[in-house]
């Protein structure tokens, strides 16, 4: 007869002896395996960074849309201003862009 070994990992409580008994005689042998978790929680760490990455990322998109918003105001103002002339408010006159 051929022994095979028992498939996986047997738990180390398990003596030979009654591994070798059971086989015989047919008992069910019930093998338990505990799942231990990993040496360091790599979730704990991992979603505070990737909620961080978002906000920064989130942060820039909003500092980038500003800064576009202002260089079309400012474009827009140019325009605005190199084609109306002179701005008179109440009888001061104040000439923006002069042209030589």
């Amino acid at each position: 007869m051929s022994q095979h070994p028992p498939p996986g990992q047997i738990a180390p409580h398990i003596p030979a002896d009654v591994f070798q008994h059971a086989q015989a005689t047919g008992q069910p042998v019930v093998v338990v395996v505990q799942h231990t978790p990993p040496a360091f929680p790599w979730q704990r760490l991992l979603i505070p960074f990737a909620i961080a990455g978002a906000a920064a990322l989130g942060t820039w998109g909003v500092v980038a849309a500003l800064c576009w918003l202002m260089d079309v105001a400012a474009h827009t103002a140019t325009v605005i201003g190199a084609t109306a002339g002179p701005i008179g408010v109440g009888g001061i006159t104040l000439k923006i862009f002069s042209k030589k």
